[in-house]
């Protein structure tokens, strides 16, 4: 294995995406997953993109995480936001002392990472397109989404260009930023939507179009945004998410913002989230305490209470520990938290 490679850890929706086109750019790409059957497929007969974008297959070098030697100096964590902890401190090793590690996840892994392989080895990065791993071997592309790249201390250093150039290779409208935090803080509070839309069978679209909801929708996102304004984080948009209008003076601005989120995933053919994807097929865990707990515990730092991300916590460990079916009387109870 050449140490001059690329190295994915999680060859799932997202590292197997964006590792699929980098290696039709012509990089050499190695990945790195937990589940033998996908790493013997992938080895065996590549990596196959398909979709309504793209459809394509690529060979690949691929391994378990055992079988991994050397060191990389540009190593991608893409693995679930609930393995961050045992993901980096098993590929620590395998990073080079001037390299680094970009977490490629959904979200607030980064603080994760740098407590492992160290601050200056960590990167940041944000991505909303729509992806699904399908079977081994076998990645669904569904929608394109924002890919922004940055460094945690706000620098733009030579390595962060050189990494935006080559997400370029993947989308070219990736963008490169100075307030990655910014974008991490708005996908937390829109993964707060996401999670509440999984407590239903309705896809993405369609039940944050559910009038009925408009303020709980409203009401959730602002209780994670209310948290990164205490941090003096200031909230980026992306793909309709306006963090400025659901911390507004009126709903109104919400709203408008909900509806340009509904008309965002309904161009995309992925029409449910991988939380619900992750309830309804796979039957797993979801990343919700990696995710909304981690704001939970920050937003008690700074001395504010959400108690309508706590409850959609356990509204969603209800569900994954078959207490509670999926459906519209999951986002009911819900709304009973807002309800006056």
């Amino acid at each position: 294995m050449s140490d001059s490679a690329i190295l994915i850890v999680g060859a799932g929706a997202m590292g197997g995406t964006i590792g699929a086109h980098l290696v039709r750019s012509g990089n050499e790409v190695i990945f790195v997953d937990r589940a033998r059957d996908h790493v013997t497929r992938m080895s065996e007969a590549g990596l196959q993109i398909t979709g309504p974008l793209e459809a394509f297959r690529v060979p690949v070098k691929s391994c378990l995480a055992d079988e991994l030697d050397g060191q990389y100096g540009r190593v991608l964590l893409c693995v679930k936001a609930q393995d961050t902890e045992a993901a980096a401190k098993a590929i620590a090793p395998h990073v080079a002392p001037d390299g680094y590690v970009v977490s490629v996840q959904n979200g607030l892994n980064e603080y994760v990472i740098a407590d492992i392989v160290g601050a200056q080895r960590t990167i940041g990065c944000f991505v909303n397109f729509g992806a699904d791993y399908l079977s081994p071997g076998l990645i669904q592309y569904s929608g394109h989404g924002a890919v922004v790249v940055g460094e945690i201390s706000g620098e733009t250093t030579e390595r962060i260009r050189a990494l935006h150039h080559l997400f370029l290779t993947f989308d070219e409208r990736a963008k490169l930023t100075e307030n990655i935090w910014g974008f991490l803080w708005s996908k937390e509070a829109y993964g707060a939507l996401l999670f509440a839309t999984a407590l239903t069978n309705e896809s993405i679209a369609d039940c944050l179009g559910l009038r009925r909801y408009r303020t709980l929708f409203i009401s959730l996102a602002r209780e994670v945004l209310d948290v990164a304004a205490a941090k003096g984080v200031r909230c980026e948009s992306f793909d309709g998410f306006q963090p400025e209008a659901f911390r507004g003076s009126t709903d109104a601005q919400a709203a408008k913002s909900l509806t340009a989120l509904v008309q965002h995933n309904q161009r995309s053919a992925k029409s449910h989230s991988g939380i619900w994807r992750d309830l309804a097929v796979r039957k797993r865990r979801t990343e919700v305490d990696a995710q909304l707990g981690v704001a939970v515990t920050e937003g008690k730092t700074c001395g504010i209470r959400m108690p309508i991300t706590e409850r959609l916590i356990e509204l969603i460990h209800e569900i994954e520990d078959g207490a509670r079916p999926q459906g519209m009387g999951a986002l009911e109870a819900l709304a009973e938290v807002v309800s006056p």
